[in-house]
């Protein structure tokens, strides 16, 4: 099968994130750190009544993204479904709008999404999964990949899965080193991800427990992976692509915090940017930023007296106000 993925090999990708990968968090993370060399979408749930309308799934994408061609390449479409979805009509709209990365959620862990059997669910019905990955398959013409776990309750079935993908035509798998069952807890199995590069013919992204560069290059190195995603490592250091490739020969702990500092004010500055741009209220605003607060403050002196800092501010200008003091 000819390679139409849209990164090479080595790639560092920034994964979908439901709440946090809409549009304008990814151009604003995009700019401030062009280092990550693709980006997705949050998950699209495809509904099981009634049909999404081309507006619906531009707007998902993110106009701004769609009209810019490098950051249309540089982005995911992940969408989530399940039997009694409708599928093939929600795929033939996003084909026909012309994208070149479809990606099919089968990794979300939440109680809601699989109880209404999709996410990782989907790991645990094998026929049900083939006939969904032929609708998507037959209707994509462009590259279509999957996100996965493990397993479901156990990894009984990995390997079949893995067959299962390259025969109904994926081209790509990302694999999270855990099951839906155990959640984010313990520690991510890589060794899952080392056994999909020794029997598949798929490429296959490494993903679970990436916090820092030593991370990224130890995936690499036990795997074999084709490329590695981040999430909740991502979010943690927006900037770890940038450190990965520019700062390896500087990263002793002394420069980390003078440039996690500097790095912090840009991801600040340029997310404000883009939700002042897309018109969110002051009050919209600082909501996101506490939000993102809970991850961005790490391996500061004092984390946690930090972070209940910002958390506890009362207004934007006070949270500002106390940005302005970290940087200085």
């Amino acid at each position: 099968m000819e390679n139409r993925l849209p990164f090479k090999p080595g790639s560092l990708l920034f994964a979908p994130m439901e709440g946090v990968t809409e549009e304008s968090y990814r151009i604003a993370v995009s700019r401030a750190f062009p280092e990550w060399d693709l980006f997705a979408t949050d998950f699209l749930r495809v509904p099981s009544q009634g049909l999404y309308k081309t507006q619906k799934i531009l707007s998902h994408f993110g106009e701004s993204v769609y009209q810019n061609e490098s950051l249309k390449k540089k982005t995911t479409f992940q969408i989530l479904t399940s039997e009694r979805a409708n599928t093939i009509q929600t795929v033939q709209l996003i084909d026909a709008l012309g994208f070149e990365h479809l990606d099919l959620n089968l990794g979300c862990p939440s109680k809601k999404v699989n109880a209404h059997k999709g996410g990782a669910y989907l790991l645990s019905d094998l026929p049900v999964l083939r006939k969904i990955l032929k609708d998507v398959r037959s209707n994509f013409s462009k590259c279509f990949t999957v996100k996965i776990r493990i397993g479901y309750r156990d990894t009984n079935n990995f390997e079949d899965l893995l067959k299962l993908f390259e025969d109904e035509g994926v081209e790509a798998i990302t694999i999270h080193g855990r099951t839906r069952d155990q959640l984010y807890r313990g520690l991510a199995d890589w060794s899952y991800i080392k056994k999909a590069v020794e029997l598949s013919n798929l490429p296959i992204i490494g993903n679970g427990d990436v916090w820092n560069t030593d991370d990224i290059t130890r995936m690499f190195k036990e795997t074999g992976c084709h490329s590695v995603m981040a999430a909740r490592g991502a979010l943690k250091t927006p900037w770890l692509a940038t450190l990965y490739r520019d700062y390896q020969d500087e990263l002793n702990e002394a420069f980390l915090m003078i440039e996690r500092k500097k790095f912090v004010e840009i991801y600040f500055y340029e997310l404000e940017k883009e939700y002042r741009r897309e018109g969110k209220k002051t009050e919209n605003i600082l909501k996101r930023f506490k939000a993102l607060s809970r991850y961005i403050f790490d391996d500061f002196d004092e984390d946690g007296v930090l972070r209940d800092s910002f958390l506890r501010s009362r207004s934007y200008n006070e949270f500002s106000d106390k940005l302005g003091s970290l940087f200085s």
